[in-house]
């Protein structure tokens, strides 16, 4: 469904291999470039859900323990440390 409002031109600069992708799209399915391009993008989103791939946050210790259930402790201990650095 189009609805007027919903409509927003963008230019958008792509690389090489993503208009051969848009221009092989637009010929084998007669399709302009608009359809192709929200027809790659979401091609794109539905395989980013990948359940093959877990995230793991990198992290460092910085020997510092701070309880963040007590907010306001935490944020006065952040103001002591940041006040002697200076």
């Amino acid at each position: 469904m189009m609805r007027y409002d919903a409509l927003v031109r963008t230019t958008v600069n792509l690389d090489p291999d993503v208009e051969a992708a848009v221009e092989r799209l637009r010929r084998d399915q007669g399709v302009g470039v608009s359809e192709a391009v929200n027809a790659l993008a979401r091609r794109g989103i539905a395989s980013s859900g990948r359940a093959d791939f877990v995230f793991t946050p990198m992290t460092f210790s910085v020997g510092l323990a701070i309880d963040v259930t007590d907010t306001a402790q935490a944020l006065e201990l952040l103001d002591e440390l940041d006040a002697g650095s200076r």
